[in-house]
């Protein structure tokens, strides 16, 4: 079959039902499929995820509320969404022929009943009047089981849950019939749904629809480096104060794009199978060498975990069913992948590198939406082009600056050293204020050796949805560096400078970002009766970083550099000298240096941690003693 065609196989209704349970499975031995390294990689890590999810699943038939449940071990509320596990649970049922993964499958489905509720829909928690647009996804996992895995259910459960995916698609055709209908990934991921669902039921209205909204998706990429945009409230169009869209990118790769991609590909829509390409190559730039993905600047970022986003799906479709575009996309899932591996303890996808080490359980949503993408990924897996990780990533072999535009962030590259620094303003809801990377900040400094040193986090932690939030342990301490004072005992911080600006220079093997910053408090209020108005300059060698934080005005109060440095609470910190830190990871040490004494802010535990991106931090501050503060940052 050729694989851009993407021709939907037919659901094997009736076929093999009386047939015995045994002889309708497909063994993992049954070929030998290219790409055998990934191809295991993704079987095994799916295994292990199914049998996670199976550890905290509910089996109590005589009462219909939990059973089939799968029980989070992080969070005290209900998730509605499990049932999308339906999907990942069938795959592995048909895979393995062992019948406890049908029989989750099953229970995690016919749970649904529970959020299932008159107009179609299936709401998000058990509250009836919770938000039900996650309907989309369900109804993907739902349409995708019956298609690809359907023959394993009797005729009377087949003929039930497809007049169920029938109510639930009712109800997205009606609820989303534009892009613009609410954040531009419920629109994007409509289109899929539409054509899927339509296909599998011969229903026309669907696929006019799914078409539709694939012409109207085409206008919302940005113009410059077709960035989707449209993850901001209250409508997908509104722009910033700088006049600029608002732009995810882990609702962009692992929700939005993969719809578009499984769309484009089926439908031979080229137009969008370019849109896609493009986005897809700009974006990879902020996937890191490690396969992390830098969202410290997305409208979203409250959900960014380091390997993607919180609720959505995973980066691997889009990226491995197009890789045939530009090999380094299989570069990216591959990696990713692995990244996902290493963030799993006990059969759960963990939100974050340092969830285990700091003691956080992990929310079962992380672990039940990403498995569908690894089970799609494996029955398409002949549709495939050859995945490896023979071709670089992009910030792998980078050098100098790449600023985008629509987003007035710049990456910059030296060395081993990789960075981004931020000013962008878009809001995603400006009532809860939750402050992304900008104001000149750092929100990302990697080296190729010791790997993530400073990742951005929420200025405030908030959750702007406790559903598919976990709760902050222990005192908040944002992970942004930046500089920040107090006045009567208000925080102040260029963090909250939406209207800061900055200028980039490369020359002589030194890299320079500088630009003017004003001191804020979050009503963007700027101090009095202190400096307010300073400049920061970002300074990268092959060396190392300098950072150097002046103001020409008179400091009243006491103002500070702060620095978390991302590190495990194991790795051994020493203070030589009042102006030295040193940190010794596995793979080499960190030093910073001052001008001026460096103080390690008392925490807890040994470290801070937040639950952005998911990782633990030594936070560390150099208070002004005159008009200037100068830190450096370099691997010995």
């Amino acid at each position: 079959m050729n694989r851009r065609e993407f021709i939907h196989t037919t659901a094997f209704t009736g076929i093999g039902l009386s047939l015995p349970f045994s002889s309708i499975f497909a063994t993992e031995n049954s070929s030998s499929p290219h790409s055998e390294e990934y191809r295991e990689l993704v079987f095994n890590l799916l295994k292990d995820w199914c049998d996670g999810m199976i550890k905290v699943q509910i089996i109590n038939p005589s009462d219909p509320k939990v059973h089939g449940l799968l029980d989070c071990p992080a969070c005290e509320t209900i998730h509605g969404r499990v049932s999308d596990a339906v999907y990942p649970f069938f795959y592995m049922a048909k895979a393995t022929g062992e019948k406890k993964y049908l029989d989750a499958g099953i229970a995690v489905f016919e749970w649904s009943q529970n959020v299932s509720q008159p107009d179609g829909s299936w709401t998000n928690d058990l509250n009836p009047k919770s938000w039900n647009g996650t309907t989309v996804f369900g109804a993907i996992a739902l349409a995708e089981t019956l298609k690809y895995h359907g023959n394993l259910l009797n005729a009377e459960r087949y003929k039930k849950w497809t007049e169920r995916l029938g109510e639930a698609a009712e109800f997205i055709y009606d609820k989303f019939p534009a892009i613009d209908a609410t954040n531009v990934n419920y629109g994007a991921t409509n289109i899929y749904a539409m054509n899927l669902i339509g296909n599998l039921l011969d229903e026309p209205k669907y696929i006019a629809l799914s078409r539709k909204l694939a012409a109207e998706v085409k206008n919302y990429f940005t113009q410059s480096n077709s960035l989707l945009f449209g993850e901001v409230k209250p409508t997908a169009h509104k722009l910033s104060e700088k006049g600029l869209p608002g732009v995810d990118l882990g609702y962009n790769l692992e929700e939005s794009i993969n719809s578009l991609a499984l769309y484009a590909l089926h439908e031979k829509d080229e137009e969008l199978l370019e849109l896609v390409r493009k986005s897809l190559t700009n974006q990879m730039e902020f996937i890191l060498p490690d396969g992390g993905m830098d969202n410290s600047w997305g409208t979203r970022m409250f959900k960014w975990t380091y390997w993607g986003s919180r609720t959505c799906d995973g980066l691997q479709p889009a990226f491995s069913l197009m890789a045939d575009y530009n090999p380094a996309f299989g570069t990216a899932t591959f990696k990713n992948t692995e990244l996902l591996k290493r963030c799993t303890s006990d059969g759960l996808l963990h939100g974050g590198p340092h969830y285990v080490s700091h003691g956080i359980k992990p929310c079962i949503h992380h672990t039940f939406t990403h498995t569908k993408s690894l089970a799609l990924l494996l029955d398409h897996w002949d549709e495939m082009p050859v995945i490896s990780k023979s071709n670089p990533l992009p910030r792998a072999e980078a050098d100098g600056l790449r600023y985008f535009e629509e987003l007035d962030t710049v990456l910059f590259a030296r060395g081993d050293w990789r960075g981004t620094v931020s000013a962008y303003d878009a809001e995603y809801y400006p009532k809860m204020d939750l402050r992304q990377a900008t104001g000149n900040s750092l929100g990302m400094l990697y080296h190729n050796k010791v790997g993530m040193l400073c990742a951005a986090s929420l200025a405030v932690y908030r959750l702007m949805e406790p559903l598919n939030q976990q709760d902050a342990p222990g005192k908040d301490i944002a992970l942004t560096p930046r500089l920040e004072t107090f006045h009567e005992g208000e925080w102040f911080t260029n963090l909250y400078d939406l209207s800061a600006v900055f200028s980039t220079n490369d020359q002589e093997g030194e890299i320079s970002i500088s630009g003017d910053v004003k001191l804020k408090n979050e009503a963007r209020e700027i101090i009095p009766g202190s400096a307010a108005d300073f400049e920061i300059t970002y300074l990268c060698s092959a060396k190392g970083l300098r950072i150097n934080a002046k103001t020409k005005q008179a400091i009243k109060g006491k103002t500070s550099f702060t620095i978390p440095i991302i590190s495990k609470n194991n790795e051994p910190v020493e203070q030589p000298e009042a102006n030295v830190i040193i940190i010794t990871k596995p793979e080499g040490k960190v030093k910073i240096t001052a001008n001026v004494p460096l103080t390690i802010i008392e925490t807890e535990k040994s470290r801070t941690f937040n639950m952005v991106p998911g990782v633990e931090a030594l936070p560390i501050k150099a208070d002004f003693d005159s008009n200037s503060v100068e830190l450096t940052i370099t691997v010995i």
